[in-house]
């Protein structure tokens, strides 16, 4: 890709990864993604990250475009995980700069990573800031978001924030500004971003964003790490990570289940006629058909949580398991749900499913509905009433924020 000048003498320099469509091994990115880095041109000439070691020749060419590599003079390290930071060693080999900047804590992860203390580490806090020559950069340390290392790097004369993962997206594309793509899908994709890479820290989330308004600090360019670039539509991405860490309820539920003979199925089906009776909007995912953080970009924006699975080996099967260690690990707050079951003789599965929703702290609305083998009419009705009473808890939620 050509590099892209995103403002006077500041390039971006980053790769684009089409191919890749499992992003750090637990979430699918079909859109591929990309990993940006960006060089200042100025008296201290200055790269902010870098990309993934097997992307460091195209970097290496990206910048060389611009300017030989060993003219650059600072190297900022705002995130130290390796989509960021693994071409770290052939720069330094190649650059050898006078200064890397980084977080305390990420001064500790490039010593753990890569071995070298002899680095010319400056590590830096919020508050502190750096003379480029005609500009200047200040830091923000914003420890779990989403590691303990990260950090913003803001320059007050281009009002550009460098956010790393902050704000990114998981889109391959050979455009670099949110006024040159589908606005609708930009923000579908930066959900997604979030609600499977930054939910369990929506806390730091809300701290950030309050200490970025209490420092006054001008932005009319956001350059995350991840994506695209955002220039006309800042206010929206902001505002869009308030309510994202907000969790605000609202009437819509997801029902997520595995079936065997597909009596689980049709029990889910049922559930959902009870919803979509009382007004509640629903999406049905077999997780055979869904990857957990498709479910999770889904979940995003609904209240409700019912989870399904037959008996298999006293336990649930396998992708029901998997799906709930994840949102687990996610840890989404406000929400409400219930299980449904099959089995064909032993029956524990239903029990199994209200104890991992507790656990992850939902409010579980019990006993749920189990039926052996296949649910007749009778079951079937349970099953609605069950999707009638998840309903009545999720409007109840959304009058309570009202």
């Amino acid at each position: 890709m050509p590099v892209t000048e995103i403002k006077k003498d500041i390039y971006w320099v980053g790769i684009v990864d089409w191919n890749i469509h499992d992003f750090h091994g637990y979430s699918k990115s079909p859109q591929g993604t990309t990993y940006n880095a960006y060089l200042v041109i100025d008296d201290k000439i200055t790269l902010f990250d870098s990309v993934p070691a097997k992307f460091q020749m195209d970097l290496y060419h990206q910048v060389r475009s611009i300017i030989p590599l060993e003219k650059i003079d600072y190297i900022v390290c705002n995130h130290i995980e390796p989509d960021h930071a693994g071409a770290m060693p052939f720069l330094m080999e190649k650059i050898r700069p006078e200064k890397v900047f980084c977080s305390k804590m990420g001064h500790r992860m490039l010593l753990d990573h890569f071995h070298q203390p002899d680095w010319p580490y400056h590590p830096v806090q919020t508050g502190d800031s750096i003379s480029l020559g005609k500009r200047t950069v200040q830091f923000l340390e914003t420890r779990m978001l989403h590691w303990p290392d990260s950090m913003f790097s803001y320059i007050p004369e281009d009002r550009l924030l460098i956010s790393n993962d902050a704000f990114g997206q998981n889109i391959a594309s050979s455009e670099r500004f949110d006024d040159e793509i589908d606005l609708a899908m930009l923000m579908a994709a930066s959900s997604h971003y979030y609600h499977n890479i930054v939910l369990p820290y929506s806390q730091r989330v809300t701290a950030v964003l309050d200490e970025v308004e209490k420092l006054g600090l001008q932005i009319d360019m956001i350059a995350p790490d991840h994506g695209i670039i955002w220039r006309s539509n800042v206010p929206l991405i902001l505002q869009a990570y308030r309510d994202y860490a907000t969790q605000k309820p609202n009437a819509k539920a997801v029902i997520v289940y595995d079936t065997m003979w597909h009596s689980t199925e049709k029990m889910a089906k049922a559930i959902a006629e009870g919803l979509m009776e009382e007004g509640v909007a629903v999406k049905i995912m077999h997780l055979k058909q869904y990857h957990h953080s498709d479910v999770m970009g889904e979940l995003a924006d609904a209240t409700g949580i019912i989870c399904g699975s037959p008996t298999h080996n006293n336990g649930i099967l396998p992708l029901v398991a998997d799906f709930l260690t994840y949102m687990k690990g996610l840890r989404p707050v406000g929400r409400v749900g219930a299980a449904f079951a099959s089995f064909g003789w032993s029956g524990e599965s239903l029990n199994i499913l209200n104890d991992w929703l507790k656990s992850a702290k939902i409010e579980v609305i019990e006993p749920g509905v189990k039926s052996k083998n296949v649910p007749d009419h009778a079951k079937l009705a349970e099953c609605k009433d069950l999707g009638r009473q998840v309903a009545m808890a999720i409007k109840a939620k959304v009058a309570a924020d009202a």
